[in-house]
C-alpha cells in the first residue's frame, strides 16, 4: 500500500474518532454488570476516593442489606460492604411483613466528603391507606470500605418511596420521591436537612408521561436545566425510563418529546423490564446509565436471578436531552478506564463468582452470604469444637415459609445463602453430620426467592410409612435399597424430601426413606441449573459420587417472580417443633459458575 493511501486511511480514522469526541476505539463489555439479585441500581463516580465507581442496589428483606459494589474500570466490580449491616441501624427490618417488604430503591450520593444513602423501608402488609407503611430513611458514612462507618437510620416524613437527595448550587438540599397509590401518580419534592431528617412541605413537581407509577426520580443540573429522570410503566414488561426538564429545581418540568429514553418493551430482546435508571460520568467526562433488567425475554417466565443491574453508554449533547444506547448482552461503549483489580474491600469480585468454602477455624461467614431478615447469630457457628471445618446451623422453629404473612418472628429463620449469579451453575454442600431425634427435624438446601417462593430438598426425620412416601420416581434404584422392612411402623427414620412453595404450581412433594447404607454418612446435597429453565436436585454419599441420585428436575418458574432474585443456601428447622430439632453440620460449600446466557 502506498504512503499516500496509508496517510489517507489514518486521517479518515482520526477524523472519525474526533467527530465522536474520543481518542480511542470504543470498548466492549457485557451485561449485566452486576448479575443476580441487584435491582434499582444507583451509581456514582468519586475522584476523591481513588477515582472509584460505587453502586448501591435494593435488598428488600435480605440481610446484610443494601450492598455496595466498587470498580475502577466499570468492568470488574467488587462487593465492598453493606450499608445496612447491624440490627441497631434499623430494628424494624425484623418486623416487616410480606415478601415484597424491606429496603426499596436506595440512592447513593457523595457530597463534601460524606457518602449519603437515602431509601425507604416498606411494610407491604399494611393497608395502602395507612401512610405509616412507608418509613423513609437516611444513612451517612465517611468510608464505604468500613461498614461500621455507616450511621443508624435517620428518619424523615414522606408518604411515598424511591427517595433521593439533591444538592443545588445555592446550597439548598432537597429530597425527591414518588407517590403511586395514596394521592395519585406523582413525583414530589421537599427541602431537607439530611442530618436531622427535617423536611418542608411536600410539593408535586411532575406527574410523568402517563405511564403507570412514576417512580425512581433523580435530578441532574446541566447546561442551565434541571433534568428529572424517572421510571414508569411498573416493574414488568412495560417498564421504561422517561425524562423531563425545567429551568427551576422546583419545576414545572416539561416532558422530553422523545420519551421513553430507554426501554425494551415490545421487543424480542432477552433483556426485558429495563427501567429505574441512574446517570453518572466517568473520569473522562463520558456519561453512563445503569438500570435494572431481567433476562427473561418477552415470555417473562424463567428469570430466577430476578432484576439485575445493566449499564449502557449515554450521549448528552449540550442543551439537549441525553440519548441512551439500546441495551444488549454485548455492548460497545465509550472508551473505558484501564482494567484494574486494585479495589479495596474484603468481598469477592462479582466476575469471579465461584465459591469453595471450608469453614476453617477462625474465619467468618463471607461478605456475600445473606440471610432473610436479621438472623439469630447464635444459630450459625463456624468450626465448632465438636466438628471442625463445618458450619453448625442450629434449627429455627420456623421453616422457610414461616408464619402467615411472612413475618419471620423474633428468633428468625436458620437460613444462609448466596445469590444465584449465573444462568448455569452447580451449587453443592456436604451435610457432614445430622443426628435428629425428633420428628420433622430437617436440614437441607434451598433455591429461595422469598418466603412465598422457594424449592427445598432436605433430610428430614419421619416415621416409617409416612403418607406419600415412595422410591425415587423415574430413576433406577441406587446401590442400596430405598426401603427397609421393619416391624415397628412408628420408628423414626431419615427421609429425603423435596417440596416447593409458590403461588405458581409446583410439583407434588417427593418423599423417600434414605437408603440404610447412607445412614450416618456425610451426604452431598446439590442444586444444579440443568438448563436456562430448570433446576435439578440431587443427593448422595459424599465419598461416592457415582451413587448420586437426582430426586427431581423442576422448572425454575416458581422462583421467577416479583422484586428479588434466587438465593441458593442451606437451612435447618424443627418445622414448628419448638426448637427441638437437631443442628446440621455443613461443609465443603461450593458454587461453580458454568455459563452466562446473554442472548
Amino acid at each position: 500500500m502506498s504512503p499516500p493511501i496509508v496517510s489517507l486511511l489514518l486521517c479518515l480514522s482520526v477524523c472519525m474518532l474526533a467527530s465522536l469526541g474520543h481518542a480511542a476505539p470504543n470498548s466492549t463489555y457485557y451485561n449485566p454488570i452486576l448479575p443476580g439479585f441487584h435491582p434499582d441500581p444507583s451509581c456514582i463516580f468519586v475522584p476523591e476516593h481513588d477515582s472509584t465507581f460505587f453502586c448501591a442496589s435494593s435488598s428488600f428483606n435480605a440481610f446484610p442489606g443494601i450492598p455496595i459494589h466498587a470498580s475502577k474500570d466499570l468492568q470488574n466490580w467488587k462487593l465492598i460492604g453493606h450499608v445496612l449491616n447491624r440490627r441497631e441501624q434499623l430494628p424494624r427490618l425484623a418486623e416487616t411483613n410480606r415478601s415484597t417488604s424491606g429496603i426499596w430503591a436506595p440512592t447513593l450520593r457523595y457530597n463534601k466528603g460524606t457518602f449519603w444513602l437515602v431509601t425507604t423501608l416498606v411494610d407491604d402488609d399494611r393497608a395502602q391507606t395507612d401512610f405509616s407503611r412507608w418509613d423513609n430513611i437516611i444513612f451517612k458514612g465517611k468510608d464505604p470500605y468500613d461498614q461500621t462507618s455507616w450511621s443508624n437510620a435517620i428518619h424523615f416524613n414522606f408518604t411515598g418511596y424511591d427517595t433521593e437527595p439533591f444538592w443545588d448550587a445555592d446550597g439548598k438540599v432537597y429530597i425527591n420521591g414518588a407517590h403511586a397509590w395514596q394521592v395519585g401518580p406523582e413525583i414530589q419534592q421537599a427541602e431537607a436537612n439530611l442530618d436531622t431528617g427535617e423536611v418542608s412541605e411536600w410539593r408535586t413537581i411532575w406527574n410523568g408521561t402517563g405511564g403507570l407509577a412514576p417512580e425512581g426520580p433523580h435530578i441532574y443540573h446541566r447546561d442551565g436545566f434541571y433534568y428529572l429522570l424517572a421510571a414508569e410503566g411498573g416493574t414488568g414488561l412495560e417498564h421504561m425510563v422517561t425524562m423531563a426538564r425545567s429551568k427551576s429545581v422546583n419545576g414545572p418540568f416539561e416532558s422530553n418529546p422523545g420519551n421513553p429514553v430507554l426501554t425494551n418493551s415490545n421487543t424480542t430482546s432477552y433483556f426485558q423490564t429495563i427501567g429505574h435508571a441512574d446517570l453518572f460520568q466517568d473520569g473522562s467526562g463520558n456519561w453512563w446509565a445503569v438500570a435494572l433488567s431481567t433476562r427473561s425475554g418477552p415470555n417473562y417466565v424463567n428469570y430466577p436471578m430476578g432484576r439485575e443491574t445493566i449499564m449502557t453508554p449515554v450521549s448528552w449533547p449540550a442543551g439537549k436531552f441525553p440519548v441512551f444506547s439500546p441495551v444488549k448482552g454485548e455492548m460497545s461503549g465509550w472508551p473505558m478506564p484501564a482494567a484494574s483489580l486494585d479495589i479495596r474491600g474484603a468481598g469477592p469480585l462479582i466476575t469471579q463468582g465461584d465459591d469453595d468454602i471450608t469453614f476453617a477455624p477462625g474465619t467468618s461467614l463471607p461478605m456475600h452470604f445473606t440471610h432473610w431478615r436479621f438472623p439469630n447469630p447464635s444459630s450459625f457457628t463456624i468450626s465448632p469444637p465438636e466438628a471442625p471445618n463445618t458450619l453448625r446451623v442450629s434449627p429455627s422453629t420456623l421453616n422457610l415459609t414461616a408464619l402467615n404473612g411472612n413475618y419471620a418472628g423474633p428468633t428468625g429463620q436458620s437460613f444462609v445463602g448466596r445469590r444465584q449469579q449465573d444462568t448455569l451453575f452447580t451449587f453443592s454442600v456436604t451435610l457432614q453430620s445430622f443426628s435428629p431425634t425428633n420428628a420433622e427435624s430437617e436440614a437441607g438446601v434451598s433455591a429461595f426467592l422469598t418466603q412465598n417462593h422457594h424449592l427445598d430438598m432436605g433430610i428430614v426425620l419421619l416415621r416409617r410409612g409416612y403418607p406419600g412416601t415412595s422410591s425415587f420416581p423415574g430413576h433406577p434404584p441406587p446401590p442400596a435399597p430405598i426401603t427397609d422392612e421393619a416391624d415397628d411402623e412408628e420408628e423414626l427414620v431419615p427421609h429425603i424430601r423435596f417440596r416447593g412453595m409458590s403461588y405458581i404450581p409446583v410439583p407434588k412433594p417427593v418423599l423417600a426413606p434414605l437408603p440404610r447404607a447412607w445412614w450416618g454418612r456425610p451426604l452431598t446435597l446439590e442444586i444444579k441449573a440443568a438448563n436456562v429453565s430448570h433446576y435439578s436436585f440431587s443427593v448422595g454419599p459424599a465419598d461416592a459420587r457415582s451413587e448420586m441420585q437426582t430426586i427431581i428436575t423442576t422448572s425454575n418458574d416458581a422462583v421467577s417472580w416479583g422484586f428479588t432474585g434466587t438465593i441458593l443456601g442451606i437451612y435447618a428447622t424443627s418445622n414448628g417443633g419448638n426448637g427441638t430439632g437437631a443442628p446440621g453440620y455443613f461443609s465443603k460449600w461450593q458454587y461453580l459458575p458454568q455459563g452466562q446466557f446473554r442472548d
